[in-house]
C-alpha cells in the first residue's frame, strides 16, 4: 500500500498517539454537548472536560512527534539514508504537502479548542460549582450556608479572588496546595479562621458596597420566641444607626464611623479569633492619635511588638458575611416567624433545640434521631398533642431536621459555637469585644463607649399585652424573663449560648 505520509509517520508510537488523541478529542466535544443540553450533569464534569481530558489530548499529540523521532532515528540505523539528515521540509513533495495539510489543519484546530478550553478551564475554576462541590466534604459546611446567606448569587470568587491576575495567580497557587490537601485528607476539621491570607475588603467588599455613602438608620425586626409551653413571641425593632457619609459632606457617624471615614482605627487582638482585643488605636482625620488599653486584659507597652496590629475593616464586624451558622435558638426562631414551624405547638422550640444538640457522629444518622426524639417528647410530654396534632409535629420534625442539614456539619465539625459572629452581640461577644467599658485612655481618661443607644435605639418589643407601642424616641430595653438589673451588667453571650434561650 502506497503511502501517503512521510515515512516516520509509520510507528506504534505515533499511531497510539493520533488514534487516543481523536478519541479524546470526540470524547471532551460530546461531554461538553451533553452537559449543556442536560443543564449541568455533575459538578466533577468541568474538572474532567476541561482540566483533565484536555491535559491527557496534549500528552497524546506530545506522542506523534516523539514516536517520529525515534521511528526516524530507527530508520537511520537501519541504513535509510533519507532518515540521516535532521529534519527538512520539501512541499514538492507530495507525502510533506500532505503531512503540512493534516499538521496545519490539526494545529489550528487544537490552537482554537485550547483557546476555548482554556476559557471553560478559567470560568469552571472560578465557579461556585468548582469551589463549593467538587471538593464535597471539605467545603460542604461553605456551600450550604453560602446557599441560605445574602450573598447567594455573588460567587464564591468574587469574594476570595476579586479584579486582577495577581490575586488570580495567588488563589491557584494556593489552591493547588488545598486541592493536595484534600486528595491526602490533609486538612484540619474544622477549617480555621480567620484566614489569614484573604484579600483587603476594601478591594472585595467595597467593589459593592460603598461605605461613604451615607445609609442613615436602618430598621431591623429581631423575631424571639421564648423557651416556654407557649413559645410566648418576643418581637424587638431597633433602629439600626448605620450611619457612614464623608469627612468632606461631614456625615462621618454612626456604626459606619468605623470604617476609616474620617479617621484610622488599628488594634491587636491576642487570641486567633480575634476576639480577645487587648488594645486600640485612633486616628482621626486631623491627625490626633488616641490609644486605649483594655483594663480587663492589660498588655505591658513592651508586649504590643509581639502582636499583629491590624487595621479594622468590613471583615473585623462582618466576619461572617456568607458563610453563616446559625444557632439552634436563632435558627428556630427564624422558622417559628416563617409558619415552618406551628407557634401553638407547645414547647415545640424547647423540643426542637434539643432535638438539634444532640450528639451525631454524621449526618444522617443525625436525621433520623431528631425524629425519633422530637416523636417521643409529644409522645410522652403531650400525648393529646401527639394523637390530634400529628401534622404539627411531623412539619416540626422536618423543620427541625432542615436546620441541622443548614447548620450542623459533624464530619468537618462545624456548627454555630464553632466560627463566632462579631455582627451584634448575642450568642458572641461581637459589639463588645471593644465596646464593653473596659477600654481606657491613660492620658484623659476617656473610656470606649459601651451605651447600647450610641449604635441603635429600641422603637418597640414585646408583642400582646406585654408589648409597647413604637416610640421613636427609643426605648429602654426590658428584658423579656425578670432578672433585674443583670443585664445592664454582663454581656449578653454570657446567658445566651445559642441552646435554651432566647
Amino acid at each position: 500500500m502506497k503511502r501517503r505520509l512521510p515515512s516516520s509517520a509509520y510507528n506504534p508510537i505515533s499511531f497510539f498517539g493520533a488514534i487516543a488523541a481523536i478519541v479524546n478529542f470526540i470524547v471532551i466535544v460530546s461531554i461538553v454537548f451533553i452537559d449543556h443540553v442536560l443543564g449541568g450533569l455533575s459538578p466533577y464534569v468541568g474538572i474532567i472536560s476541561f482540566i483533565i481530558l484536555p491535559s491527557l489530548l496534549f500528552l497524546c499529540l506530545l506522542l506523534i512527534p516523539i514516536g517520529m523521532h525515534f521511528e526516524r532515528r530507527r530508520l537511520a540505523r537501519n541504513g535509510d539514508a533519507s532518515q540521516a539528515r535532521s529534519f527538512y521540509l520539501d512541499l514538492g513533495k507530495p507525502s510533506h504537502q500532505r503531512a503540512t495539510i493534516i499538521f496545519s489543519t490539526c494545529t489550528i484546530i487544537f490552537l482554537l479548542a485550547t483557546a476555548m478550553g482554556s476559557y471553560q478551564a478559567y470560568e469552571f475554576t472560578e465557579s461556585v460549582t468548582f469551589c463549593g462541590q467538587v471538593c464535597h466534604d471539605v467545603m460542604e459546611p461553605e456551600f450550604v450556608a453560602y446557599q441560605y446567606s445574602p450573598h447567594a448569587r455573588v460567587t464564591c470568587a468574587q469574594c476570595h479572588v476579586g479584579k486582577g491576575a495577581d490575586w488570580y495567580v495567588r488563589s491557584k497557587l494556593s489552591g493547588a496546595y488545598q486541592v493536595y490537601a484534600a486528595a491526602f485528607d490533609l486538612y484540619p476539621r474544622p477549617v480555621p479562621t480567620p484566614i489569614k491570607n484573604l484579600r483587603p475588603a476594601r478591594e472585595t467588599c467595597e467593589q459593592c458596597h460603598w461605605p461613604d455613602k451615607f445609609h442613615g438608620s436602618q430598621e431591623k425586626l429581631f423575631n424571639h420566641y421564648m423557651v416556654d409551653e407557649e413559645n410566648t413571641h418576643w418581637p424587638i425593632r431597633l433602629l439600626i444607626k448605620t450611619g457612614g457619609g464623608s469627612k468632606e459632606t461631614g456625615l462621618a457617624q454612626g456604626i459606619h464611623w468605623h470604617m476609616n471615614i474620617a479617621n484610622e482605627i488599628d488594634y491587636i487582638a491576642t487570641d486567633e479569633q480575634r476576639q480577645e482585643i487587648a488594645w486600640v488605636r485612633i486616628k482621626d482625620h486631623q491627625g490626633n492619635v488616641r490609644e486605649y488599653m483594655n483594663e480587663e486584659n492589660p498588655l505591658e507597652p513592651e508586649d504590643l511588638a509581639k502582636y499583629e496590629m491590624r487595621r479594622m475593616d468590613c471583615i473585623d464586624c462582618h466576619n461572617r458575611p456568607t458563610h453563616v451558622y446559625r444557632s439552634p435558638s436563632r435558627a428556630v426562631n427564624t422558622f417559628l416567624s416563617m409558619g415552618e414551624i406551628e407557634p401553638s405547638l407547645p414547647s415545640a422550640k424547647r423540643i426542637a433545640i434539643e432535638a438539634l444538640i444532640g450528639e451525631y457522629s454524621v449526618k444522617d444518622s443525625a436525621k433520623q434521631k431528631i425524629a425519633t426524639q422530637i416523636e417521643q417528647a409529644y409522645a410522652d410530654e403531650y400525648p393529646e398533642t401527639w394523637e390530634t396534632r400529628t401534622a404539627d409535629v411531623k412539619q416540626l420534625i422536618a423543620s427541625t431536621q432542615e436546620i441541622y442539614r443548614r447548620n450542623f456539619f459533624p464530619e468537618m465539625k462545624v456548627q454555630w459555637d464553632v466560627y463566632p459572629d462579631n455582627i451584634g452581640h448575642f450568642t458572641s461577644p461581637g459589639c463588645y469585644r471593644c465596646h464593653n467599658g473596659s477600654f481606657v485612655n491613660d492620658e484623659s481618661g476617656e473610656v470606649i463607649t459601651n451605651d447600647c443607644n450610641s449604635c441603635h435605639v429600641i422603637i418597640s418589643q414585646g408583642s400582646g399585652a406585654n408589648g409597647q407601642a413604637i416610640a421613636p424616641s427609643g426605648l429602654e430595653f426590658r428584658h423579656p424573663v425578670d432578672i433585674e438589673e443583670a443585664w445592664k451588667e454582663m454581656a449578653c453571650s454570657e446567658c445566651h449560648t445559642g441552646t435554651s434561650q432566647l
